[in-house]
Formats: C-alpha cells, sequence, structure tokens
C-alpha cells in the first residue's frame, strides 16, 4: 500500500497520470491510478483506440450532417448555454442524471457530448459512469469492455478504456465488465483523482451515472464535478420526483434542468413559419416527415430523443 500512496502523492505534485496497477492478491481487486514521470498527458490520447461513427438504428443520437432538424438545434442551444457558464466560471466536468429510470438521462448525455464536440477543436469525453445499467456502448455500437471500471480494477491502463470516435472530438469511457459493488468502486480515492486530471485532457467531460432516486451514485458523482444536469421527461417525471431528486443531492451546483420528450409541434407550434424557412427540404422528402415525432425509446431502450 506503501507504493500506491507513494504514486498518488507524486500524481497531486506533478499532475501526471499513468496507467493503472494491478494490487497484490492479498490488497482487494481495487487498484490505483499511479504516476509515471515519463508519462505525459498529452500523449496519453495519441494512444487511443480510434473506433468507427457507427450508432445502433433505434438509438435517436442527432445527426450532425443534418444540422437543421429540431434535436440538433435544441442540443446547439443547451450547448451555448453550458459554454456561456463555461466562460463565466470553471465549469469542465458534468454529471448527467435524472430522477427515476426512462427519463433521457443517457441519450441526453449522449447529444449533449455529440453537440460539443461537433465544435472545432473541443475535445469532449462521454464517459459511463452508471456501472449498474450502462447503455452508451450500446448507443455508439462499441464493446462494454474494456473501460471504467476495467481501469479502477486495476487490469488496463487509462488509454485503454477509452475509445476515439473516427472524424469528431468524441473520446467515449464505456462504463466496462459489470461489478457487483458500483458504489464502493465509486467512492476510491482514485475516482476523484481522475476526474480532477481529465480536465488536462478535454475542454468537457460528461458523465453519465443513475437516477437519483435509485441508487447514491449520482449525488457522490456531483460532489466531485463542476456541475450537475438533471434531465426530467414531459408527461412522465412528477415535481415531488424532482423535488426529492433535488434535495437528494449533496451538492447545490445544478446548472440547470433538461426538458426531455417534447414534440416538434410542441417546441415551434408559434414559430412554424420561421422553422420552415430555415429549414431546407431535401429532394424526395415528405413534407410531412419532420413534422412526425420520433417514436419513444428508453433508458436503454426507453428514451426520447430531443431536449
Amino acid at each position: 500500500m506503501s507504493r500506491v500512496h507513494d504514486a498518488l502523492r507524486r500524481a497531486e505534485q506533478t499532475g501526471v497520470l499513468s496507467p493503472p496497477m494491478s494490487r497484490p492478491p492479498g490488497e482487494g481487486r481495487a487498484a490505483a491510478a499511479v504516476v509515471d514521470a515519463d508519462a505525459s498527458l498529452a500523449g496519453l490520447l495519441e494512444q487511443v483506440e480510434e473506433v468507427p461513427f457507427r450508432t445502433a438504428t433505434d438509438s435517436l443520437l442527432i445527426d450532425v450532417t443534418r444540422p437543421h432538424e429540431a434535436p440538433m438545434e435544441e442540443f446547439r442551444t443547451l450547448r451555448t448555454r453550458l459554454n456561456h457558464m463555461k466562460s463565466l466560471q470553471p465549469i469542465h466536468s458534468v454529471v448527467v442524471t435524472s430522477p427515476s429510470p426512462a427519463e433521457g438521462k443517457s441519450l441526453s448525455a449522449a447529444n449533449l457530448a455529440l453537440a460539443q464536440a461537433h465544435l472545432a477543436g473541443n475535445t469532449t469525453l462521454l464517459a459511463d459512469f452508471d456501472f449498474r445499467r450502462p447503455i452508451v456502448h450500446t448507443l455508439f455500437g462499441i464493446d462494454r469492455s474494456p473501460g471504467m471500471t476495467d481501469y479502477l480494477l486495476g487490469k488496463i491502463p487509462l488509454h485503454r478504456a477509452m475509445r476515439k470516435v473516427a472524424g469528431t472530438n468524441l473520446y467515449i469511457m464505456p462504463a466496462g465488465e459489470a461489478v457487483i459493488n458500483p458504489l464502493e468502486l465509486l467512492n476510491l480515492r482514485e475516482v476523484k483523482l481522475l476526474i480532477d486530471r481529465l480536465p488536462s485532457l478535454f475542454n468537457w467531460i460528461i458523465l453519465d451515472s443513475p437516477p437519483l432516486l435509485f441508487a447514491a451514485d449520482a449525488s457522490l458523482l456531483s460532489t466531485l464535478c463542476h456541475g450537475t444536469l438533471l434531465v426530467v421527461r414531459i408527461g412522465h417525471t412528477t415535481i415531488d420526483s424532482v423535488t426529492r431528486a433535488m434535495q437528494s443531492l449533496c451538492n447545490n451546483n445544478v446548472l440547470g434542468i433538461v426538458a426531455n420528450g417534447a414534440r416538434r409541434g410542441e417546441l415551434y407550434s408559434k414559430y412554424t413559419y420561421y422553422h420552415s424557412y430555415y429549414t431546407p427540404k431535401d429532394k424526395g422528402e415528405d413534407a410531412d416527415e419532420d413534422a412526425a415525432a420520433p417514436p419513444p425509446v428508453g433508458d436503454g431502450a426507453d428514451e426520447d430523443q430531443g431536449a
């Protein structure tokens, strides 16, 4: 253990992360993020595996090649507001959560990360910290493991826990292998050390986390990050659940509430002419296609698109 503590002290002094090291069998499964003075954070991203941008057909992720679609516009608005907040105060890491399951938190986190990564030079990490029911890997069609839990357990170096989406500024850290003690794993000092160091690599770190009223994970993560976004679903989330979710947070760092599941007609009913004027139609495209709301998919399979 003395070697682990020495490494962590060097980490705080140098600000440099290196791959984690497995502990001896008698010291438990959890591993420490150790430091190698010769390694640099800048070189770490160069080692990350690149994967093609392929999404599940029913994932309802925004399409940056079709920027005039309503969901893309909404997440641009959310991105603009967060970037404005960042200009006023230091905000790099954001936890995205919801009061209950099936309210759209995972999809909102993924779409916000895509919108941020669409800006030139805006390097963004989407990290799946929902170790109980992860879905980020499914949305982007990548393997769940290796990922975050594998890194924390000392099985892999940090760069192997990430993937870079080809042609974008987006990096993804899937949840990793299933664990039976997710909250205990999140309480490791290495988690805080990692989240504190990641802003040296990324402009934005967006964490997907479990719902607040079903696990304490998001409340813990909110104390380690600069801000929290609460996702609610129109017609599904109750005022009581929002109140209890807000009260469950240890930190008063809620940046805002994302209203998910709005239909296009509700968003643009008063501005139909304006929005139609600025929305070009593809040849052969059905005139009613853009007006149709996407079918709901859920927290895993029930999440609506749109913020």
